[in-house]
C-alpha cells in the first residue's frame, strides 16, 4: 500500500487522537445502557404506578414511587452528559485527523509529475466531498460499542421477563446488521458513485464556467451552458433518489424490527404486566442503539465511493518511478537540448527562447518549473536530467509567471504570500516596484489589503501578468521564468517593467528563462534560443 493511500493516511492521522477516540466510544457505551435501561425503567414505573392506583389507596400509598424516580433522573442526565461527551470527543478526534490528511493528500497532489493531472472541480470534490465522507465514518467509530452495550443492557432487561422474549431479541439483533449487511452495497453503491461522479463532473464545470464567465456572456452561451449545468444536476439528483430510497428501506427495516422486537417481548414474556413492559421498552431501546451501526453501514457505500477517488487523487503523486532526491542540487548549470549540442547556462545568466506559436516555449517554460513530465535526458540540472529529479526538488529552483497567472479570491497580500511564507512588506512593495505595480497597488482604496477576485476589485490582464511577476520574483529560486512577460502592456509600462526586472536580477543574482514574442524583453537577455529553428532542424 502506498504512503498516500487515502486509509494509510487516516490509520496514521488518528493514532494520535486514539484517546479522544477512546473517550467517545466510552461515551456512546455509557450512553446507550443509559438509554436502555431508561426506557425499560420509565415504562415498568408508569405501569406499576398505574396498576398501583388502580389497586386502592393503601396500595397506592405504599407504592415506592421515589426510588424509580430517582433512577430514572440519573439516567436522563447520565445519558445527556454521555452523549454530549460521545459528539465531543468523536468530532474532535475526526476534524484533527482530518486536518492531517486534508494536507497530506494535498502534498500528494503536489507530488505530481503533471500538476494539470486534476481539475480544479476534481480537486475540490476531493479535498473537500470526498474527505467529508471520510468524517463521517470516523465520527461513527463508537457506533459499534454502542450498539454492543445497548444490545447486552437490553438483552440483560429482556431476560428479567424470561429467557424466550431474551432469545427472540437476540435473534432481531443479530438479523438487522446482517441485513443492512447484504443489503447496502447491491442497493446503495451504484446511486453513491453516480451520484459522487455527478457532483464532481458539476463542480468541474461550475469552476471552469465561473472563470470563462466573461467570454460566455459575449458569445451568448449562458442559455446552452445553463441547459448543460442542469443536466448534470438531474443526473445528480436522480442519484441522491436512489440512494435516498435505498437508505430508507433499510432505515426501514430498523424501524419494523423495533416493532417486532417488542411484540416478541409482550408475546413471550411470563412475568407481571409491569415486567412485560419493561422488556418490551428494552427491546425497543435495544434495537434503536443499533440506529448509528446500521446508519455507519449505509454510508460506507458513499465512503467507499470517495475513498476510490481519493486513491486516484493521491496516485497522481505517486505515478511514474520514483525519483530520488539528489544532495546539494543548486542549479548552478542548466543545460538545454539543442540540434547543436547542449546550451550550457550558468547561474546568473539569461536567456531568451523565442519561436513561433506551438514550437513549444509554453512547454518548456511548464517543465522547467516542475508542473508539467519531461521524458528523455534532454534537460539537465547540475549534470542531472530532469526527467529524473523529484518534482519538488526541480520546484525549488524554478519561479514561473506563467502566461497566464492564476490569482487567488483574496488580498493582494495573500497572492504575494503564495510565493513563501513570512515575506516582509517591504520585500513585498520591493517586487511590486521591479513588476512596475507599486504605483497601482498605492492607488488602491486598502492597498496590499485590497481584495481581489470574487466580490472585490478586478485586475485587468497586464495587472493580473505583473501581480504573478511579482510573485514569482518574491519566490527567491535560483531560476526565473517569465513566460510573455509584457504581454498586454503598453510600451511605457513594458519599458517600467523590463527596467525594474533588471535591476532586480542584478540585485539578486538569478538566471533568468524568458519567453516572449514581443522585442522589447530582448533586451535583458545575453543570449537567445530559437526553439522553432531548432525543432525544424535549422
Amino acid at each position: 500500500m502506498n504512503k498516500a493511500d487515502p486509509e494509510t493516511l487516516l490509520a496514521r492521522a488518528i493514532a494520535p487522537q486514539r484517546p479522544a477516540v477512546r473517550a467517545g466510544m466510552l461515551c456512546a457505551a455509557v450512553a446507550a445502557v443509559a438509554g436502555v435501561c431508561l426506557l425499560g425503567l420509565s415504562g415498568w414505573f408508569i405501569t406499576g404506578a398505574a396498576l398501583a392506583g388502580l389497586g386502592g389507596v393503601l396500595v397506592a400509598q405504599s407504592y415506592n414511587y421515589m426510588l424509580p424516580s430517582a433512577l430514572i433522573r440519573l439516567l436522563a442526565i447520565l445519558r445527556t452528559a454521555s452523549r454530549y461527551g460521545e459528539r465531543y470527543y468523536s468530532h474532535k478526534a475526526a476534524l484533527l485527523a482530518l486536518a492531517t490528511v486534508r494536507a497530506r493528500l494535498f502534498d500528494a497532489i503536489l507530488a505530481a509529475r503533471d500538476a494539470r493531472a486534476w481539475s480544479a472541480g476534481e480537486a475540490v470534490a476531493g479535498l473537500v466531498q470526498d474527505i467529508g465522507a471520510l468524517e463521517d465514518r470516523l465520527v461513527r467509530k463508537p457506533a459499534l460499542p454502542a450498539a454492543l452495550a445497548g444490545g447486552g443492557a437490553g438483552l440483560a432487561l429482556t431476560l428479567l421477563a424470561g429467557p424466550w422474549a431474551a432469545l427472540a431479541l437476540l435473534a432481531i439483533l443479530i438479523l438487522l446488521p446482517w441485513a443492512a449487511l447484504r443489503l447496502s452495497p447491491p442497493m446503495l453503491n451504484r446511486p453513491a458513485a453516480e451520484l459522487a461522479g455527478a457532483l464532481g463532473r458539476l463542480k468541474t464545470d461550475m469552476i471552469g464556467y465561473a472563470q470563462a464567465s466573461p467570454e460566455i456572456v459575449a458569445y451568448g452561451m449562458a442559455p446552452a451552458l445553463q441547459q448543460a449545468l442542469e443536466a448534470e444536476a438531474r443526473t445528480a439528483d436522480r442519484a441522491r433518489l436512489r440512494l435516498a430510497r435505498g437508505e430508507a428501506l433499510i432505515g426501514g427495516l430498523l424501524t419494523l424490527g423495533g416493532g417486532v422486537a417488542m411484540a416478541a417481548a409482550l408475546l413471550l414474556s411470563d412475568g407481571p404486566l409491569p415486567l412485560r413492559v419493561l422488556a418490551a421498552l428494552a427491546s425497543a431501546g435495544a434495537v434503536e442503539s443499533l440506529g448509528a451501526l446500521v446508519r455507519g453501514i449505509m454510508r460506507d457505500a458513499v465512503v467507499g465511493a470517495g475513498l476510490e477517488r481519493l486513491r486516484a487523487l493521491a496516485a497522481q503523486g505517486e505515478a511514474g518511478p520514483a525519483s530520488m532526491a539528489v544532495e546539494g542540487l543548486a542549479g548552478e548549470t542548466l543545460e538545454l537540448p539543442t540540434p547543436s549540442g547542449p546550451l550550457l547556462l550558468k547561474a546568473g545568466e539569461r536567456l531568451a527562447i523565442i519561436g513561433p506559436s506551438g514550437s513549444g516555449k509554453t512547454r518548456l517554460a511548464e517543465g522547467l518549473a516542475g508542473i508539467r513530465p519531461q521524458e528523455g535526458g534532454g534537460i539537465r540540472i547540475d549534470g542531472h536530467a530532469l526527467a529524473d529529479l523529484p518534482p519538488d526538488q526541480v520546484r525549488a529552483l524554478f519561479a514561473l509567471s506563467p502566461q497566464e497567472g492564476g490569482l487567488l479570491s483574496g488580498t493582494v497580500l495573500d497572492n504575494l504570500r503564495l510565493a513563501r511564507p513570512g515575506i516582509p512588506e517591504a520585500e513585498m512593495w520591493e517586487a511590486l516596484e521591479a513588476a512596475s505595480l507599486a504605483q497601482e497597488v498605492r492607488a488602491m482604496p486598502d492597498g496590499l489589503n485590497q481584495w481581489l477576485g470574487d466580490g472585490g476589485m478586478r485586475l485587468s490582464g497586464g495587472q493580473r501578468k505583473r501581480l504573478s511577476i511579482a510573485r514569482a520574483l518574491l519566490a527567491g529560486r535560483r531560476w526565473l521564468v517569465l513566460d510573455e512577460p509584457s504581454e498586454g502592456l503598453d510600451a511605457a509600462t513594458e519599458a517600467r517593467l523590463m527596467r525594474g526586472l533588471d535591476g532586480w536580477l542584478r540585485r539578486t543574482g538569478a538566471g533568468l528563462i524568458l519567453i516572449t514574442h514581443r522585442p522589447a524583453p530582448l533586451a535583458l537577455c545575453e543570449r537567445r534560443f530559437d526553439l522553432g529553428a531548432a525543432a525544424s532542424g535549422n
